[in-house]
């Protein structure tokens, strides 16, 4: 065929076979929509940080920054003691040390959570009522006066039988205080512990929805995080995976899986020696969770370490090296955010997500551009690969690991174009495929 001549094209199928098949697939393409919506494309804290009920207190975010720039003063006053300790490579040792100490000045708690479950245990109603006021008085204020963390919020005791009136009573005295203060702020997080069966999480969005017929609430306003801390919340009497029931149940309100490394650890028989977040009991109940979770929306969170970073130097390294090893780990394995359950665990975990995003923006962001260029190089990427390098490179914006300005550098790209790739629309995926 000589060169600037048609090509001929034939088909053998009419028009009216693929209409049939669209009109045969339309219920299934609204399932797909309805089910799984994908990633909200919003921020995703690369931690909780859980603090008791009585202990909550108006200065907690910076007193918790205080303490953890206090323990690096003590025990890594520098780049070069860090990087030792955690064996940072030359490179990474002074961009890391440096924004983690500006990380603990700015913004040293990304996700809070007031905790009325495990951390505080029984109490008397009236004292329980009394905390759950202060924690949406003190909320609400931080809000206000720009001291709040990205997100806040409380865990309530379980729907199981006993506690289940309890735990109604504090989430009621809790959301009615924030919209006694002006209004439920952005940032705000609840958590659901101990979920073992589908219905508690219905039972939870009945609750939610009766609280927001009653203030005049858009429908669906108010989400929450699924605790996965019993055996049944991932396998169910009938081999079902339960969680992904459990997501469902939710109606669109989960925002989160959070797996209980030590409640679900010990339904399982695990010793306490060896209930830890890298157990193999763990990996498997987080993968189920992570299957589950994909496309859905609902984000997974790893659980936390309970060696805490307090003594001797010595013992404080160590302490640091694990939690700092844990938390890379995790974030090898796509598990983005964790609980942290002491103020000298913030300077690894900071660390760790620091040293995780910069070690590999340069070949992010490398493979990024020869994607959008089509400039080929000596991988090639498809779309949905370009989607997990944009969405790297936005979680590392977000929690201060980047910079726009070295992004943009780098890239060409601004954060319009970053998100347009980790989050495109359905109808633009054809066009990224093509």
């Amino acid at each position: 065929m000589g060169q600037g001549q048609q090509e001929k094209v034939a088909t053998s199928l009419t028009g009216a076979v693929s209409e049939e098949i669209s009109a045969s697939l339309a219920p299934v393409d609204a399932e797909l929509e309805r089910r799984y919506p994908g990633d909200p494309g919003t921020r995703q804290p690369v931690h909780t940080v859980y603090v008791p009920g009585d202990a909550f207190t108006a200065d907690t975010v910076r007193s918790w920054g205080d303490q953890a720039l206090t323990a690096l003063d003590r025990h890594a006053p520098d780049a070069a003691s860090l990087a030792a300790v955690l064996g940072l490579s030359d490179d990474l040792a002074e961009p890391v040390y440096a924004r983690v100490r500006a990380k603990l000045e700015r913004e040293p708690i990304e996700d809070l959570r007031v905790d009325f479950e495990d951390g505080y245990g029984p109490r008397p109603d009236a004292e329980e009522d009394e905390a759950a006021a202060r924690a949406a008085r003190l909320i609400a204020a931080a809000y206000e006066d720009g001291t709040a963390a990205p997100y806040m919020g409380i865990r309530m005791k379980c729907m199981e039988a006993p506690v289940r009136d309890r735990g109604i009573r504090t989430l009621d005295i809790f959301l009615t205080g924030l919209m006694e203060a002006g209004g439920l702020p952005g940032g705000l997080v609840l958590t659901l512990p101990k979920v073992t069966y589908p219905e508690q999480v219905t039972a939870m969005v009945r609750l939610l929805e009766e609280f927001e017929k009653a203030h005049g609430l858009e429908r669906g306003r108010i989400g929450f995080e699924i605790q996965i801390e019993t055996s049944q919340s991932i396998l169910a009497t009938d081999g079902t995976a339960t969680v992904a029931r459990m997501i469902q149940a939710a109606e669109g309100r989960a925002t989160g899986l959070h797996y209980g490394t030590f409640d679900y650890s010990a339904c399982l028989g695990v010793s306490a020696a060896y209930q830890a977040s890298d157990h193999p009991a763990a990996d498997h109940a987080k993968a189920i969770m992570q299957v589950a979770a994909a496309g859905t929306g609902v984000r997974v969170s790893d659980g936390s370490t309970n060696v805490l970073p307090v003594g001797p130097t010595a013992k404080v390294h160590d302490a640091w090296r694990l939690h700092f090893g844990l938390t890379r780990r995790a974030l090898a394995r796509a598990y983005y955010q964790g609980w942290d359950m002491h103020p000298g665990h913030l300077p690894t975990r900071y660390a760790a997500v620091f040293a995780f995003y910069r070690e590999g923006f340069e070949q992010a962001a490398a493979r990024l551009v020869a994607y959008a260029n089509r400039a080929g190089g000596d991988v090639m990427d498809e779309p949905a690969t370009a989607k997990a390098l944009s969405g790297y490179l936005l979680r590392g914006l977000d929690c201060g690991a980047l910079d726009i300005a070295e992004v943009a550098r780098a890239t060409g790209l601004t954060r319009t174009d970053l998100e347009g790739f980790a989050v495109p629309r359905r109808a633009d995926l054809t066009v990224l495929a093509k």
